[in-house]
């Protein structure tokens, strides 16, 4: 009997260090199995891509928290319907992986947390704390939209600000005789921003099968600069067409380069009223106050000054 028992224990401990070593080694094959998936559906941009600051990290930690909101934000969707949100996001390069349920969140949860700190501000008595009051939960509504809508159009000026460089590199690649996606890959990587971002997306779209004229479209929807549109749209009547690519590469970096110059005489003629505004009304006024300041002391306290002519 004790026999028994004995093999029992042995047993009972082999099979419990065989399950351990069987678990180690299932957990370290799942996690190279994990890692080879990643590099091989690895997006283009990713090897470019800037390691996330603390801050970064530190937002998108916080932005989590808010889901808890998300229900609650759906259903008050003041200036913010999903179908809006979800266009700011895609034009804004969807910042810090937020998604529509998750903005509505955080907008909601900024609100609650604005109206707590105008509960505190209003229990210790600081001063204007039942603006404060007022204010903080609106603003803490507000602000997400506000911030989203604007990183939005910057990103789109951006956008437009690096396409006639990028059009003229992709056109003399493209006359050299290099294909289409091959020059997109090389030449991409000596630009910054959303333009890298949207057409290493392309590729990677691309590579994964997606037709070409799908993804040309998926460009257009992420994207309403009105060049970048017109760009696309070419590229897609160039195919249709048989268009020489670089040929359209090239007329479009010229147009763009009109344009912004137009744009720039433009901007230039509407600054000269605003600076004869600024002049009439503030500068003008202010010299002249220093001018007869200046003279007013010189009357009185300079030499043969009005007391000295009293005495």
């Amino acid at each position: 009997m004790d026999t028994l028992i004995l093999l029992c224990v042995i047993l009972f401990w082999f099979f419990v260090v065989l399950g351990i070593r069987n678990w180690y080694l299932y957990t370290t094959r799942k996690k190279q199995l994990s890692l080879h998936l990643e590099e091989q559906l690895k997006s283009p941009d990713d090897m470019y891509r800037r390691k996330e600051t603390l801050s970064s990290k530190a937002l998108k930690r916080v932005t989590k928290y808010a889901d808890d909101f998300s229900s609650i934000g759906q259903r008050i969707n003041f200036f913010s319907e999903n179908h809006e949100v979800d266009e700011w996001l895609r034009k804004a390069g969807n910042p810090l992986e937020l998604t529509v349920e998750r903005f509505q969140g955080i907008k909601m949860f900024l609100a609650f947390a604005g109206l707590i700190a105008g509960i505190v501000l209003f229990i210790i008595q600081f001063p204007l704390s039942q603006f404060a009051l007022a204010f903080l939960p609106i603003l803490g509504y507000a602000a997400p939209i506000f911030i989203v809508k604007r990183q939005a159009k910057k990103r789109q000026e951006e956008l437009r600000y690096d396409l006639p460089d990028f059009l003229d590199t992709m056109s003399v690649s493209l006359q050299a005789g290099i294909g289409l996606d091959q020059a997109l890959r090389e030449v991409i990587r000596f630009f910054d921003g959303p333009l890298r971002e949207e057409f290493s997306r392309f590729l990677y779209e691309i590579d994964l099968g997606v037709p070409r004229e799908q993804s040309y479209r998926e460009l257009l929807a992420r994207n309403d600069n009105p060049e970048f549109q017109t760009l696309i749209k070419s590229l897609i009547q160039g195919i249709k067409l048989g268009v020489p690519i670089a040929t359209t590469f090239k007329l479009q970096a010229d147009d763009m380069r009109e344009v912004r110059r137009e744009q720039v005489k433009e901007k230039a003629a509407k600054a000269s009223p605003k600076i004869t505004l600024i002049t009439t009304f503030i500068v003008a006024p202010t010299a002249m106050l220093l001018i007869g300041g200046l003279m007013v002391m010189n009357l009185l306290f300079g030499h043969n000054s009005f007391f000295d002519l009293v005495k």
